[in-house]
């Protein structure tokens, strides 16, 4: 009899309990996924940029997320390929348009044999324009010069390291 009793008493126990309801949890990660992408950006039938990504994830409010890398290629009026970035991971914010390269970011200047190494870089397509507070390596054809934060054109034909380093010639 106590046992019956007993059991009625956790019956009535659990019955009677509240539950409590949690809020549903909003979905952040990525509406899309593309995998193995080639995009071509043209102006006036001349082919001007060319992006490469092995995966791109679109999120609901438009940034995009390329943690596979990705390798740009910037082309002439000719369609002669002048310079190319490339970066092992690369973020996209649409309310900004400004792009982060993260890891081994790399841009070259194959008109002035020109190749630009940091760890992190953004790019301002609008502006055509890069810029970094990091340590950041310019191999030029005679020299290598070292510094920590630039400021550039995307194509390396202009820049300014903000604390260069290291030896360099400076022209008359």
């Amino acid at each position: 009899m106590r046992t019956v009793l007993f059991s009625v008493f956790l019956l009535w126990q659990v019955s009677c309990s509240t539950k409590q309801v949690s809020e549903p949890v909003e979905y952040r990660g990525p509406l899309r996924e593309a995998i193995d992408v080639e995009m071509l950006h043209a102006e006036k039938d001349h082919i001007k940029v060319k992006m490469i990504a092995k995966r791109i994830l679109e999120f609901k409010d438009g940034n995009r997320e390329f943690p596979d890398g990705v390798y740009i290629e910037f082309y002439d009026i000719n369609g002669k390929i002048t310079s190319s970035l490339k970066a092992n991971n690369a973020y996209y914010f649409k309310k900004d348009d400004l792009w982060r390269g993260l890891g081994n970011v790399e841009v070259r200047n194959f008109e002035k044999n020109q190749q630009l190494n940091t760890e992190e870089l953004f790019w301002r397509p609008l502006a055509k324009k890069i810029f970094t507070d990091k340590f950041v390596t310019i191999k030029l054809e005679s020299e290598v010069i070292y510094g920590t934060g630039l400021d550039a054109l995307q194509d390396l034909s202009s820049y300014t390291i903000k604390k260069p380093e290291g030896d360099f010639v400076i022209k008359d």
